[in-house]
């Protein structure tokens, strides 16, 4: 069993810290297994994950995450629930690659495994609250099997291909904050348009995509 080299490591953070906003049980206990069942060497900020305990409430978290994570709503409450425990998850998993020894690049793994948590959370969160507006659930449970791959994938990526999965990482970033900007956009006009109804107010029906604006004309024309 060989040592990581310095890119396997770098990647490995960025894995932990983006997989633990989507599925961060799933990432203790996949993380633990590796090191349990002697596939990698793990950091040494990173041993307790293949303690046995650590192994068993990690799986169970899976088995209850994988059930609630497919039912619409309920998918939705769990991600809150869940938002004041992954980001700080994902940047201690991501400082734990580097340990104690060394407290700088520790320091920016945390903040990097953070900040990616962060945005694979809020990409995973407002995605899955737009999801949930339709009433049927395929979309939903096939959006979360997806989740429940790439989660196994990146990290396998990461120790395997650590440059391919660095170049990915950030096409994929760029991808979340996208959907961030458009699932937020149609949430708040969601939201805007049931108040007014609850408030007896017309609706109005959703804003039109852009306006045309004549040069013969003081009117605008939607479309």
């Amino acid at each position: 069993m060989q040592a990581m080299d310095t890119a396997q490591l770098i990647a490995l953070a960025g894995a932990l810290g983006w997989a633990s906003g989507v599925r961060l049980y799933l990432v203790v206990l996949l993380t633990g297994l590796a090191g349990f069942m002697g596939w990698i060497q793990l950091p040494q900020g990173l041993h307790l994950l293949a303690h046995p305990v650590v192994l068993g409430a990690s799986g169970f978290m899976v088995f209850v995450e994988f059930f609630a994570d497919k039912i619409p709503g309920l998918d939705s409450l769990w991600d809150v629930v869940h938002t004041m425990i992954r980001i700080p998850a994902g940047a201690a998993l991501a400082a734990g690659v580097f340990g104690a020894d060394s407290g700088l690049m520790a320091l920016v793994a945390a903040l990097m495994g953070g900040t990616l948590a962060a945005t694979s959370h809020a990409a995973k969160a407002t995605t899955r609250a737009a999801i949930n507006t339709s009433p049927e659930p395929f979309t939903n449970v096939g959006v979360s099997l997806l989740e429940d791959g790439m989660v196994p994938a990146g990290l396998w990526l990461a120790i395997a291909h650590p440059l391919v999965f660095l170049v990915l990482l950030i096409l994929v970033l760029i991808l979340s904050v996208w959907l961030i900007r458009i699932c937020w956009r149609f949430l708040r006009q969601l939201f805007a348009r049931v108040a007014r109804i609850f408030s007896g107010k017309p609706d109005i029906g959703p804003s039109p995509a852009f306006t045309l604006k004549s040069p013969f004309s003081k009117n605008d024309r939607h479309v």
